[in-house]
C-alpha cells in the first residue's frame, strides 16, 4: 500500500485547509486511517482517526476544529482543519492500519502499518 498525503501549504491563522491522503495498492476500505502531526523539534502527535464503518476520534486539543472524513469509494481520506493556528503548524502525515481498532487504540502511532510522506501545513499569524 502506497500513500500520498496532499493539500498542505501555507494558510493564514483563522483560515482552513483541507488534506487528502490518497492510498493505492489495495482498497483501503476496511482499513482504519490515521492522521498524525509532527511540529519541528516535537514528537510526533496524533490528530484524527477514522475506522472502517465511520467511528471516529480525535485529539482532545483539536476536538471540534477538525475533520476527518474518508471515501472509501475513491480511496481516500481526508482531513478538514478550520479556525488554524500558528501552533498547528507541522508536518501531516496519513497512516493505514490494518486493525479496527477501538479509539483509543487508533491514537497509537505504533499501530499503524502504512505511512505517507507527509504533507507540511504553514500556518502565519
Amino acid at each position: 500500500v502506497q500513500l500520498q498525503a496532499s493539500g498542505g501549504g501555507l494558510v493564514q491563522a483563522g483560515g482552513s485547509q483541507r488534506l487528502s491522503c490518497a492510498a493505492s495498492g489495495r482498497t483501503f476500505s476496511t482499513y482504519t486511517v490515521g492522521w498524525f502531526r509532527q511540529a519541528p523539534g516535537k514528537e510526533r502527535e496524533f490528530v484524527a482517526g477514522i475506522r472502517s464503518g465511520g467511528i471516529t476520534t480525535y485529539a482532545d486539543s483539536l476536538k471540534g476544529r477538525f475533520t476527518i472524513s474518508r471515501d472509501s469509494a475513491k480511496n481516500t481520506a481526508y482531513l478538514q482543519m478550520n479556525s488554524l493556528k500558528p501552533e498547528d503548524t507541522a508536518v501531516y502525515y496519513c497512516a493505514l492500519s490494518r486493525g479496527a481498532w477501538i479509539t483509543s487504540a487508533m491514537r497509537g502511532a505504533r499501530n499503524y502499518d502504512y505511512w505517507g510522506q507527509g504533507t507540511q501545513v504553514t500556518v502565519s499569524s
